[in-house]
């Protein structure tokens, strides 16, 4: 045999086995919205999943004596609420993101000068790329029990170049939230309930304020999934909510682009948006503490929220894998099926 024979032969059996592989696929979704919810039923920690495709809600089951009108604490996809106020007040003119620290904090540079620090930009903020140490993890404790959230954050010693590797920090959102209200003369809840919540029907419940008074920046806001599932929507429509502009097409495709990756997970990071591929899709994806998730799919048009119990959470993040692989083995093919 020729070696051109061979390769037509090898090409023929790999197209063989992709197309077999995939009518496997194909046949082994689940057939209805129960059985994707069957399949969820396993994961002992899930709240709630909410699915929804071209706009209409496929299904919502809550588990575990769970309620659908209770706001529950979001954790860190707080942070993606953070960068949506702040693409909203980017289009406002409120913001430029080429603005610095130094622009918003002035009093402290003035007390404690820095140049380097003085220069990092909005822009670094929203993407993790400050350079700052972080205020999460083993640092986080010390962080909240301060006086100033701000200045502790500020006083942090570089351990990246700004613009450069990820280092994801609660206390760096947080500023974002602080540079909200300096620059739009509004509180952060009040400026989301006016140009976000509002228009979309969203009556959020707890949000924490530092001791200062200002808003948490990505952390311990409280929302319903079904609330949730709305920011999806918005997002997934490029900006827009029952034919409304919320925010520009643009911001939301530059929110979605990757500037970063993250050290510990295999996942990209845009403004305060998580994005990797699950099932052949590319899918953007709020995520909090514990499991709680917007997940975004817009090849098949979807959005999927996941929230879980915080029950037994740790730092290990054990929940991960259980709600990729649903998301990957369950719900993907379901959608996958009702698109054909």
């Amino acid at each position: 045999m020729s070696l051109f024979s061979e390769r037509v032969l090898f090409l023929s059996i790999l197209c063989f086995i992709t197309g077999f592989q995939s009518l496997q696929a194909q046949s082994s979704a689940p057939t209805s919205i129960e059985a994707v919810f069957e399949e969820a039923e396993s994961i002992h920690s899930l709240r709630s999943v909410l699915i929804q495709q071209e706009g209409e809600l496929l299904g919502a089951e809550y588990f575990r004596n769970a309620s659908p009108d209770y706001p529950y604490n979001i954790k860190s996809a707080s942070k993606s609420i953070i960068s949506l106020l702040t693409g909203i007040a980017v289009d406002n003119g409120f913001i430029s993101l080429n603005e610095t620290l130094g622009d918003y904090f002035p009093e402290y540079f003035e007390a404690n000068p820095n140049q380097k620090k003085e220069n990092i930009t909005i822009r670094n903020l929203l993407s993790m790329q400050s350079g700052l140490e972080t205020t999460s993890f083993y640092n986080y404790g010390a962080w909240v029990v301060s006086n100033d959230w701000v200045e502790f954050q500020l006083d942090q010693d570089f351990v990246e170049e700004p613009g450069g590797q990820m280092v994801y920090s609660t206390g760096t959102s947080h500023l974002l939230s602080v540079i909200l209200t300096k620059a739009t003369g509004k509180s952060t809840k009040a400026f989301a309930e006016e140009y976000l919540f509002d228009p979309l029907s969203i009556d959020v419940g707890g949000w924490d304020r530092d001791p200062k008074g200002y808003y948490m920046g990505g952390n311990n806001l409280a929302m319903t999934p079904d609330d949730l599932l709305q920011i999806g929507q918005l997002m997934l429509n490029g900006g827009t909510y029952n034919g409304e502009r919320i925010v520009s097409k643009k911001w939301v495709h530059d929110s979605f682009k990757t500037y970063t990756r993250s050290n510990y997970n295999p996942y990209n990071y845009g403004y305060m948006w998580w994005n990797r591929p699950v099932g052949g899709h590319k899918v953007f994806f709020a995520w909090g503490y514990g499991g709680q998730y917007i997940f975004m799919i817009p090849e098949l048009s979807s959005v999927v929220v996941i929230t879980n119990s915080l029950d037994g959470a740790t730092q290990r993040r054990t929940y991960k894998e259980p709600i990729f692989n649903f998301l990957e083995n369950s719900v993907i093919p379901y959608l996958e099926k009702k698109a054909s």
